[in-house]
């Protein structure tokens, strides 16, 4: 296994990490003596992180294979739904919000898939990518926020939370559009 395909697996693994992390009930809030947020806000960064890493890393040493094409997307998508379920379960984020977004991840896999058996290749939007973008930053400023002095995070949060939404809405059409179908 390639170093690329081996971030992909190893931001997998992170996935129930994070979300035990987020919805154990730890005394005082610590895991090990640093806040159960830090922590959890870490595993989240870290994952998110690999997600930049493994596909430069594949590009940059000419290591792109089938394999990572069909995990990488399949690893963002159980990071980003574990991490708004966990939200959606500590009252940080509505659940219809989470609902919207995930529903266009969902939505726009099974568009893709049926342009592909129609030999239909539709790339990667920039839409989609500061959609993620955005779903980084809301769920870390989420994540955050419920630090006591970092709480203006919070707002922080909500608003690209927002911001990720639309633009998932809005890059959902687009894919659509460029499907044909």
């Amino acid at each position: 296994m390639n170093l690329p395909n081996a971030l992909t697996v190893g931001r997998i693994f992170l996935v129930p990490l994070l979300v035990v992390v987020l919805l154990t009930k730890f005394e005082g809030k610590l895991i090990f003596g640093v806040r159960k947020e830090l922590v959890g806000a870490a595993i989240f960064g870290i994952a998110a992180l690999t997600d930049l890493l493994d596909g430069y890393l594949a590009r940059r040493r000419k290591q792109v294979t089938t394999l990572g094409q069909l995990m990488d997307p399949l690893a963002d998508k159980l990071l980003i739904a574990a991490a708004l379920i966990s939200l959606v379960q500590m009252d940080l984020v509505v659940a219809w919000m989470a609902v919207v977004i995930l529903g266009r991840e969902f939505a726009v896999t099974v568009l893709r898939s049926i342009a592909n058996g129609k030999g239909i290749v539709i790339a990667a939007s920039p839409l989609g990518k500061v959609k993620m973008i955005l779903e980084v930053v809301a769920i870390l400023a989420l994540i955050l926020g419920q630090v006591e002095d970092l709480w203006p995070l919070h707002v922080i949060g909500i608003i690209a939370l927002w911001g990720a939404m639309i633009t998932a809405i809005i890059s959902g059409v687009d894919y659509y559009r460029r499907s044909g179908l």
